[in-house]
């Protein structure tokens, strides 16, 4: 169902099931299935995909022939890149082991969260069971096989972490004992006992 303020190329399919938020904007050739939820202000690009019951939170960016299959999540801020394809069956097969077609019950449904903030470029697969944290980087062309961490960047087939990337984009570098900081913007990062990476608040950085 959709709400006052969005808007919806006449080319696009948007199954009336649908929940729509302000501010969105569709454009041509896209389907959004039955049950998906789209936040605020969202953009799809052209020909993108969106399955049956995906959530997707606001200010989300969905580039031009990017799939996102049933079972996915993603949430505000995430951007996914043109003809990115998150995916959601681990084991595909179109038969039975008698030759008879898959039907739903034949198959166990995936899924996949992208967290807040966190980006992925042109072409990348996301292979089912996978999260992605908040503000991390996927490197264009990858395939995403297994978790990458907040701020992580990942990069190659199969997807490997390289390094930690600022809400910015820009590369972190190291400064000091478990810190790192954005030569872009300044912003400063602490690793807590568990390896997480998080952003120092300007107030606490100040702090001697």
């Amino acid at each position: 169902m959709a709400t006052p303020g969005i808007t919806v190329h006449p080319t696009a399919s948007v199954d009336p099931t649908a929940r729509l938020g302000a501010g969105t904007r569709i454009w041509h050739e896209v389907q959004v299935r039955e049950g998906a939820v789209l936040g605020e202000e969202c953009v799809l690009g052209k020909n993108a995909y969106v399955g049956e019951n995906v959530q997707v939170g606001n200010r989300v960016k969905i580039e031009n022939n990017a799939s996102v299959f049933a079972g996915s999540i993603l949430e505000d801020g995430v951007f996914i890149g043109p003809h990115v394809c998150l995916t959601n069956d681990r084991l595909p097969r179109a038969i039975n082991a008698d030759g008879s077609l898959k039907l739903a019950s034949d198959w166990e449904l995936g899924k996949i969260r992208v967290r807040r903030g966190a980006s992925l470029g042109a072409g990348t697969i996301v292979v089912t069971g996978v999260t992605i944290g908040r503000w991390a980087l996927v490197g264009a062309g990858s395939v995403v096989t297994r978790d990458v961490p907040d701020h992580g960047i990942v990069v190659g087939n199969p997807a490997r972490l390289i390094g930690s990337v600022c809400v910015c984009a820009h590369r972190l570098v190291e400064d000091g004992p478990q810190q790192m900081s954005c030569p872009d913007c300044g912003s400063r990062y602490q690793r807590d006992a568990s390896g997480t990476l998080s952003r120092v608040e300007k107030d606490e950085a100040a702090r001697p």
